[in-house]
């Protein structure tokens, strides 16, 4: 079941994007037609998931060029611009790069060479979505139910997700499955979003709060884990949404799997491990004020990291479209930097 969170829209020369700010109540489409208007909308995280940034960031690029000027130099403004946008998922930065790459390739600039570009991007995320989710099946059984947290699904990405990718898939491929959904404090994408996406695509869903994931594991409700992520080190430390790291502790007190899923454009193999990672920290009225109703004190300090990191030592796996890696995954991520994304891309 594909879920897409974007496309371009040929005839207006724009992108129409799912606003997700929006779900579960409103299923709103924007149309985007300036890089501002994008890196708006990625920093309201009206579209979110690493792989769907990294996207919409590379029809950010092209939208740069619906009017006249330098071409180049309009396209580098925007790439700049959509750069600062959101520090810690590599895939916005990868997929800029890519962009970055075309301006300054020596070849006379134009809009449908950039957008063949973005258009690739696009469709390599979306092979990479569908093997990641045949990938992520291998490792699950019949009746099996995975905890997952945050949003790792469809409108995450190009449309079939990550760690949701098996889940979306598993009906098309025989074989049933559930999911424990945590909300996830404090803007709450599990239960917007993973609860919304699981009922469309007609798997068995339950929600519950953050702090209640270590009793369902203890009364043994829980066969796996299986989370995304914004950004993996060569060493195989993960980052992603707050609130991962716990999860991965309490799995490992419960004797339970803990795998990540996510395409190879989330590995950066120029970072070495989980410190060296940009944390992004956020407003702190999305805790004292989570959606418009105040919850807590005037005053009061707030610490609002967006992400937290999950060392290697407590995953047992980490699923890309291209295998499965295992520990000590220092070895195991260096040979994968040897693949050529592009031309070994699933589907390509």
């Amino acid at each position: 079941m594909v879920i897409p969170p974007l496309h371009w829209n040929d005839a207006a020369g724009r992108v129409d994007l799912l606003d997700q700010t929006r779900l579960p109540v409103e299923e709103v489409w924007l149309p985007i037609e300036t890089p501002e208007q994008m890196a708006e909308a990625i920093r309201s995280l009206r579209v979110r998931g690493a792989p769907a940034i990294g996207i919409a960031a590379a029809y950010g690029v092209v939208l740069a060029f619906r009017e006249g000027g330098d071409l180049k130099e309009k396209g580098l403004s925007a790439a700049n611009l959509l750069a600062t946008t959101r520090p810690t998922a590599v895939n916005l930065f990868w997929a800029l790069d890519r962009m970055r790459a075309v301006l300054q390739s020596g070849r006379e600039v134009s809009r449908a060479l950039l957008l063949t570009e973005a258009r690739q991007i696009h469709k390599e995320d979306l092979a990479a979505g569908r093997q990641l989710g045949l990938n992520g099946l291998s490792l699950l059984a019949q009746g099996m139910t995975v905890l997952t947290h945050c949003h790792a699904g469809g409108v995450a990405t190009s449309g079939y997700g990550t760690a949701l990718a098996p889940l979306l898939m598993s009906g098309e491929q025989g074989i049933r499955l559930q999911a424990y959904v945590d909300e996830t404090r404090p803007l709450l994408q599990g239960s917007r979003i993973t609860a919304w996406e699981l009922q469309k695509a007609g798997i068995p869903a339950t929600l519950i709060t953050d702090g209640m994931a270590g009793h369902v594991m203890q009364q043994g409700r829980v066969d796996v884990v299986m989370v995304g992520a914004d950004r993996i080190a060569a060493n195989g430390d993960v980052a992603n949404k707050i609130g991962t790291y716990a999860l991965a502790v309490l799995a490992d007190a419960h004797g339970l799997p803990f795998f990540v899923s996510a395409p190879r454009s989330t590995i950066d193999f120029n970072t070495p491990d989980g410190g060296a990672i940009d944390i992004e920290e956020r407003n702190a009225e999305e805790v004292t004020h989570g959606f418009g109703r105040q919850t807590a004190p005037d005053g009061i300090a707030v610490y609002n990291p967006a992400f937290d990191i999950t060392p290697a030592r407590l995953i047992t796996a980490i699923i890309t479209e291209h295998g499965i890696l295992r520990p000590p995954f220092n070895s195991s991520i260096n040979a994968l930097r040897q693949i050529d994304p592009v031309k070994t891309s699933p589907g390509m």
